[in-house]
């Protein structure tokens, strides 16, 4: 393992703790990531028997009078040295209290430290002592669990999760981004332990679920999630998704299992959190409009108008962020069946503009939607989506490099209409403007602010209005 501490910054912190007397160890993520052979990490953990804050001040001394940022609430110091951040922390002991996931902590020994680890392959330590260094220190068989590509509790898993419930999530967060298994009897702790991830607050829930999402494959974590129950404790309204009805021998497809291949369709072509996250939501609305019609079959009507409706409601309860960050969300969901409409044969230019008009610069994103939301397996089927996706795009560029609508603002505002008919703030001033903007988007008008305006004239005549006089004009 001396291979990959080789940098300057280890023998300085071994040397620091010999000098304040006091054992070192590298542990944790950066340990894990270096076996995995991971991009190069550069938060480091430092684990001292006792005295960790002491010899954070001794290290940022060796190293030029480097700021050390002390939490005493947790007893921790971090050192940032050029592009690395040290932490460090004395090792403890920890017992908890069942109402909450905040320990009683105990000076401990790095056994101690090691046994209070969520995994084993996190437990892994390597020394910084003069007597070992370099040497690593492994009581759980982390590295064998490492190269399996496994995720289990050093110690017993029930006490493991009852004690700190977020590991449960942690625990599907790594399978996630490792692509590792979660031991069979650390997943039934988890699924048997679940209720208690009521303990945890929204806000550390959603830093791990923003994790799994932003992972290379979300749908490892996501079928993880539903597999153990937690799903239908965070986001119930995935889990209801999930199932397939039948009426007279028609089913239809199982939305849950579409959703997790359109998430994971989508993460192939963008690291965007909040369009993974439109993707994640954008069929939510069909488990409340699924309907059977004899006929027919069954019909999601609406489904993507309901299901943007949810979105601040979830948005609320799971402390997302509520500003331009879910309002991108909900449009994207309720928009995301439009451009079908516009790949569809003889569909107008007026049906281009108002979606342009609608999406505005999120157009891409909402198309990088609907050509992940692709999920059939039959092959002609497939290439004959993305070929009307294709034009879909085509007549969305010529629409747009011939009226402009991306971001539209309107051309004539509520000051010119109240000066030109000589009329106050009221009523007749949004009719004209919804006069004009439809006029626009159906064709009947360019977007220019003669045509708007001649318009305007001719339509405020038939609601009554006259124009300002010349003398009046001319008083202004």
């Amino acid at each position: 393992m001396k291979e990959f501490i080789q940098h300057k910054v280890f023998k300085t912190i071994a040397d620091a703790a010999q000098e304040i007397g006091v054992d070192a160890y590298v542990i944790g993520g950066f340990v894990r990531d270096n076996i995995l052979k991971r991009k190069d990490p550069k938060d480091i953990d430092v684990v001292a028997t006792g005295r960790g804050i002491d010899l954070a001040k001794n290290v940022s001394k060796r190293l030029g009078r480097t700021k050390v940022s002390i939490f005493k609430n947790f007893g921790t110091a971090q050192v940032v040295y050029k592009d690395l951040e040290l932490e460090f922390v004395g090792a403890r002991k920890e017992s908890y209290n069942r109402n909450s996931r905040k320990p009683i902590v105990e000076d401990g020994t790095l056994e101690d430290d090691q046994n209070r680890r969520d995994f084993t392959i996190n437990a892994l330590a390597i020394s910084l002592n003069e007597s070992n260094f370099g040497e690593l220190i492994d009581p759980f068989d982390g590295i064998s669990d490492l190269k399996k590509g496994i995720l289990k509790t050093p110690l017993d898993p029930d006490i493991t999760f009852s004690d700190d419930p977020l590991r449960m999530l942690r625990a599907i967060r790594f399978a996630s981004q490792l692509d590792f298994t979660i031991e069979a009897k650390s997943f039934k702790s988890i699924e048997k332990n679940k209720d208690r991830i009521e303990i945890i607050s929204s806000e550390r829930i959603v830093d791990e679920l923003n994790k799994i999402m932003l992972s290379p494959k979300p749908s490892v974590g996501l079928r993880l999630l539903q597999d153990c129950g937690l799903m239908a404790i965070i986001l119930p309204e995935i889990t209801a998704l999930k199932g397939v009805e039948e009426v007279d021998g028609q089913l239809h497809k199982d939305n849950f299992f579409h959703t997790l291949q359109v998430v994971d369709n989508i993460s192939k072509t963008t690291s965007n959190l909040y369009l993974r996250y439109a993707a994640l939501f954008h069929d939510i609305g069909k488990p409340v409009s699924k309907k059977f019609i004899k006929g027919i079959g069954w019909t999601f009507h609406h489904h993507e108008f309901i299901g943007a409706k949810m979105i601040p409601k979830i948005f609320k309860r799971m402390k997302f962020p509520l500003g331009d960050a879910m309002k991108f969300t909900k449009k994207i969901v309720q928009l995301s069946s439009r451009p079908i409409a516009v790949s569809e044969e003889n569909a107008t230019d007026s049906a281009a503009r108002r979606l342009l008009f609608e999406a505005g610069d999120d157009m891409e994103d909402l198309m990088l939607l609907c050509e992940a939301d692709i999920t059939t397996r039959n092959e002609k089927k497939r290439e004959k989506f993305l070929k009307n996706f294709a034009e879909v795009r085509l007549k969305l560029k010529e629409v747009e490099e011939k009226d402009k609508l991306r971001n539209w603002q309107a051309p004539i505002d509520g000051d010119l209409i109240m000066h030109t008919f000589n009329i106050k703030p009221g009523k007749e001033i949004g009719i004209l403007k919804e006069a004009i903007k439809e006029a626009i988007l159906e064709g009947e008008i360019g977007n220019s602010q003669k045509e708007a305006l001649d318009f305007m004239i001719e339509k405020g005549k038939e609601i009554g209005l006259t124009i300002r006089s010349k003398e009046k004009d001319s008083d202004v």
